[in-house]
């Protein structure tokens, strides 16, 4: 199903159909896409880091966003805070582009994309990581320790013995030890990453994470920071008020750095729940982003729970064109507005 869906969303077919919807497909008013990104980079750049965090190749990154140059208007995250605060109207086919997590190569290959263009952008960074070495995403410690790992056949974990291989990823077993991990609460998961990888006797791979001095140039140039936690736990896997300071304790780091931190909020895998939603509001958040996949009709939408549109890999640019289709608004019918984790 999977080779025949990659098939379809690259065949000429599938190209000339998007492209007829999109002459046809009357603009809606007050509706808003939200591009995610995690990685711009090429696939062996760095083999130490999980490739499920990797977005698109810098060539089609590039030719991704010559396509919202030309036909959608991006909007900058502070169009996006006046509609929320007095209802000034977004233009059609509105565009928001966000990064999550603050990985090296969004300095190194899509800013300077985003800027040659004029596009606005928003990074959102979990700020414990920066300037921190010694540090590191537990999904890419975990993916470094069974890359690097000299089991030849089988780990054992807590949920029973899965295939590996020498010098190589056994991609179902990161997958599901990944879910496993995003079942457990916070501490307990980073607890039992931390001892998973020091049975292994792998040695942790370099924090992959922009830092401060890094971060500041790339305000002063124009992108936009916004909160993303400090640890990037998932929020509905900690306290309330852990979670609250998670968000309010990342604003502040940014306000420290940057100078200044706008009162939004990026959900660190999709987690949330009600409680949390809550707890944003009255510490000041006025938006906060999912990662459920659909448009946002500003109308109705919560702005404390907009959906966003994941990019991933392997995505064509027809199947990104189809996604940002006005109509393609109906489809979040499908997909409840309900945490990913």
């Amino acid at each position: 199903m999977k080779r025949l869906f990659h098939t379809a969303q690259n065949s000429a077919a599938f190209a000339a159909l998007v492209a007829l919807i999109e002459r046809i497909d009357p603009a809606r008013p007050d509706q808003l896409a939200v591009l995610t990104y995690h990685r711009v980079d090429w696939p062996d750049a760095r083999p130490t880091l999980s490739p499920a965090q990797l977005s698109a190749t810098p060539a089609a990154f590039e030719q991704q966003m010559a396509h919202l140059a030309q036909r959608c208007h991006v909007v900058s995250i502070d169009d996006v805070l006046a509609n929320a605060r007095d209802g000034r109207p977004l233009p059609p086919r509105a565009v928001l582009v966000t990064f999550d997590d603050g990985y090296l190569d969004f300095a190194e290959h899509a800013w300077p994309v985003l800027r040659e263009l004029g596009l606005p952008v928003t990074l959102f960074v979990p700020t414990a990581y920066p300037d921190h070495p010694e540090r590191g995403f537990w999904w890419d410690r975990l993916y470094n320790a069974l890359r690097s790992s000299t089991a030849s056949r089988e780990i054992a974990t807590p949920i029973g013995p899965l295939p590996a291989g020498e010098g190589s990823v056994h991609r179902g077993t990161f997958k599901q030890l990944r879910n496993y991990v995003k079942s457990l609460p916070h501490d307990e998961a980073i607890a039992w990453v931390d001892q998973f990888c020091a049975a292994l006797g792998v040695e942790p791979a370099p924090n992959p994470v922009l830092g401060w001095d890094a971060l500041r140039q790339l305000a002063g140039e124009g992108v936009t920071l916004g909160a993303h936690t400090r640890t990037h736990p998932l929020v509905n896997r900690v306290t309330v008020d852990q979670a609250r300071f998670e968000a309010t304790a990342s604003r502040d780091d940014l306000a420290q750095a940057i100078g200044s931190a706008p009162p939004i909020f990026a959900y660190p895998s999709g987690g949330f729940d009600q409680a949390v939603v809550d707890g944003l509001a009255q510490d000041g958040f006025e938006l906060a982003f999912t990662t459920v996949r659909g448009l946002n009709d500003l109308r109705r939408a919560d702005p404390l729970r907009l959906r966003r549109i994941n990019v991933a890999q392997h995505a064509s640019l027809a199947l990104l064109r189809g996604q940002l289709l006005p109509s393609a608004v109906w489809l979040n019918r499908w997909q409840p507005l309900a945490s990913a984790n």
